[in-house]
């Protein structure tokens, strides 16, 4: 049954198995905000399909014939820099989960564990809010480590203390509401510091200062 479209999420779901394409739409299209509207057998194909389709976010396989999930996102994204991408993988793997990072997509979920993450995946990418399972979490922070422990010092300051309150606040996953009221500032103001720390920073969303806060050692391990 097609759903009213005001504020459901278009969604392009692209995996060379149809039966795991199946059970993500079977996932997917029982709530009220999420519709699948596309299915790819490849990456290929998801690009074409991304052409011809109103599409808010693609939930993609990393290994496909033809193109892979990677090299997909990448293309997508040059293509239609609005829409969101979900990895979705059976590997628990760090060097896919950054090349996944590199590529733009805005979340990483196991299959095994999809009947249970994928749908908080999906609206956390909608929201510009990163969506990673434990071990990347981890994985994330052990590259971190790394670095220090290689003696890469952290780049020169440039945040004021209340932005780096901000920014880390942001990357706890905190709404503008939350951080206002923990500040006692105006939310207005929030959305001011968040566009300092993107501009200052040269990053584009809430993803990528999340990625920076962990670097910089404001999120604690």
């Amino acid at each position: 049954m097609t759903k009213p479209h005001t504020s459901v999420i278009r969604i392009l779901v692209a995996d060379d198995h149809a039966l795991v394409r199946r059970g993500v739409r079977l996932i997917l299209d029982r709530e009220p905000d999420l519709e699948v509207v596309a299915e790819a057998g490849d990456g290929a194909e998801a690009i074409e399909l991304a052409r011809t389709h109103d599409v808010d976010l693609a939930v993609m396989d990393i290994a496909m014939l033809r193109k892979t999930g990677l090299q997909a996102t990448r293309e997508l994204l040059a293509l239609k820099p609005g829409v969101r991408v979900l990895m979705l993988t059976m590997h628990d793997n760090e060097q896919y989960f950054f090349q996944a990072l590199k590529a733009g997509a805005s979340g990483y979920v196991l299959k095994s564990v999809a009947d249970r993450d994928l749908v908080a995946a999906c609206r956390a990418a909608m929201r510009d809010e990163p969506f990673l399972y434990p071990g990347a979490v981890t994985a994330l922070i052990r590259h971190y480590l790394d670095r220090v422990r290689q003696g890469e010092e952290p780049s020169e300051r440039v945040l004021t203390a209340r932005e780096e309150e901000v920014l880390k606040l942001v990357a706890e996953g905190h709404s503008s509401k939350e951080i206002a009221e923990m500040l006692f500032i105006s939310i207005k103001t929030v959305h001011r510091h968040r566009e300092n720390l993107l501009h200052k920073l040269g990053l584009r969303d809430r993803l990528e200062l999340t990625r920076y806060a962990i670097r910089a050692g404001l999120i604690e391990a």
